[in-house]
């Protein structure tokens, strides 16, 4: 907290300070700026070697215990100065941000030459030859050492260039499109699953950039399109986090898992032995993605207010633990067959109580016909409607899904859609797509020229989801009671 607190506050500072400079001194105040930062440095530097020497200042030496942090944080507070240059060029002078790295990695290479000789001189001691020599090894051993960091992932992440490139010129992701459509027979949670397989398989091996590049290129695709085939319609943001979340369990999947080798070794142990164990925890925590899929408000995405957010936090929180001690089973004491089967039914309704007030009552309500124009045309700005789309596709193939259509500004329905890059005739029974716009977010989605908008889905007026977290509460409960009543006392 006090870290963030402080880069907030220096952020803060800097942006207005350089700002007035900015404003006060125009073209002058590039020049003025650099001095002040310039003394900036050399009083910091200053203020640094009036602190205890510390044993740190020799790399070699032997550490046997960790330096007072006051003197510690004083003695380096002129490397600050760097993130004051990235916020500037940034912030004030709207760089890019490669162009902002660049100006404070050139800063940096400029206090790593500079602070030990300036240092020296303010603790009296006038070796600056040598001194200055040091610096200059040190800028060489970090560059090294960098350069040595970036081999991994610059070969990683040339091969996820290469493995995306081979996609998108063979279509390969078509074909794994079809492979997964036609292995889960279109039932929505096999697809899910052999989704959640492939990216384990694909995710092994790989580096976490390289990884997300891999999976979000071939499995995100699948699961909005064979998702929109069943009417699920879920965020970008929830899909690409359900493929890159089990491509990372790769790390931890035998026989390829990195991390469990690494561990492993550390431990001296049988390195399949565990990658099984670390796979069986991992498994445990495997139901996360599939929330992610379907209760977006686990990502902060639909609530409106905080007792909103704190309710969501406060229950999500309280089924994980649920779900931990169904799966290991023991709550207080140790669970019985049916206590755990209870806690793991505690847990569906706490993470998904929309699955039992859909049983109920239907989420969305059908528009149809001429009345989609005007809720079109009534809906809030910059909003989006979930629409049914039907018709035969380039490849011959008849096509039904569901989408969501962005809207923007208020207007007619005709001038709404084409915002999106639909042009639409209203035909009476359905909305017929004549154009699809080039690049537009309708080409995204998939709609072609001919499709035909059949529905238009509302939300339907239905008591809210969150009442059955009372049923799963009782629940609990009555499983507390019941092991309570047989704690050893």
């Amino acid at each position: 907290l006090m870290t963030v607190t402080g880069f907030i506050v220096l952020a803060g500072i800097t942006y207005y300070v350089i700002g007035f400079f900015k404003s006060a001194l125009g073209e002058a105040a590039v020049p003025a700026i650099g001095a002040l930062l310039l003394s900036a440095y050399i009083a910091l530097l200053w203020f640094g070697s009036r602190q205890p020497v510390l044993e740190l200042d020799d790399p070699n030496a032997p550490v046997f215990e960790l330096p007072e942090t006051g003197p510690t944080v004083k003695s380096g507070l002129h490397y600050l100065l760097a993130v004051v240059v990235l916020v500037w060029c940034l912030m004030i002078e709207r760089l890019s941000p490669a162009l902002s790295a660049f100006w404070a990695t050139m800063f940096m290479v400029f206090v790593m030459l500079t602070q030990k000789p300036i240092t020296g001189f303010f603790r009296g001691d006038h070796r600056f030859l040598a001194q200055a020599r040091e610096g200059w090894n040190d800028l060489i051993d970090g560059l090294v050492t960098g350069a040595r960091n970036m081999i991994g992932i610059g070969v990683a992440t040339a091969a996820a260039g290469i493995i995306v490139g081979t996609v998108s010129l063979t279509g390969v992701g078509l074909v794994m499109t079809e492979l997964v459509e036609l292995l889960s027979g279109g039932n929505l949670m096999l697809m899910l699953v052999l989704v959640a397989v492939i990216s384990l398989i694909l995710g092994m091996g790989l580096p976490t950039t390289a990884n997300y590049i891999v999976v979000s290129t071939l499995m995100a695709p699948v699961i909005v399109e064979l998702g929109a085939q069943n009417g699920l319609i879920v965020p970008l943001i929830a899909v690409h986090l359900f493929v890159f979340y089990f491509g990372l369990m790769a790390d931890v999947t035998p026989p390829v898992g990195l991390a469990s080798f690494a561990a492993a070794a550390i431990a001296k142990h049988d390195p399949i032995q565990t990658g099984i164990t670390a796979f069986y925890y991992s498994m445990r925590t495997a139901i996360l993605p599939f929330l992610f899929i379907f209760n977006t408000q686990l990502l902060l995405i639909g609530l409106d207010s905080w007792p909103h957010l704190i309710l969501t936090v406060a229950i999500a929180i309280t089924a994980m633990l649920v779900f931990a001690a169904a799966t290991q089973g023991f709550f207080i004491v140790k669970s019985r067959w049916y206590e755990s089967a209870a806690l793991l039914l505690v847990c569906f309704t706490l993470f998904r109580p929309g699955f039992w007030m859909d049983m109920i009552h239907p989420p969305f309500d059908e528009v149809k016909g001429a009345a989609m124009t005007q809720v079109i045309a009534e809906a809030p700005p910059n909003t989006g409607k979930r629409v049914w789309i039907e018709g035969m596709n380039m490849n011959g193939d008849d096509v039904r899904k569901g989408v969501l259509i962005p809207l923007g500004e208020p207007g007619d329905a005709t001038k709404r859609l084409s915002s999106a890059g639909l042009t639409v005739m209203n035909d009476g029974e359905s909305l017929s797509v004549m154009g699809v716009k080039f690049g537009s977010v309708a080409e995204k989605l998939g709609i072609e020229q001919g499709f035909r908008i059949t529905s238009l889905e509302v939300p339907s007026n239905r008591p809210a989801k969150e009442w059955f977290f009372i049923p799963g509460l009782l629940l609990l409960a009555a499983v507390v009671v019941a092991q309570r009543a047989r704690r050893p006392r």
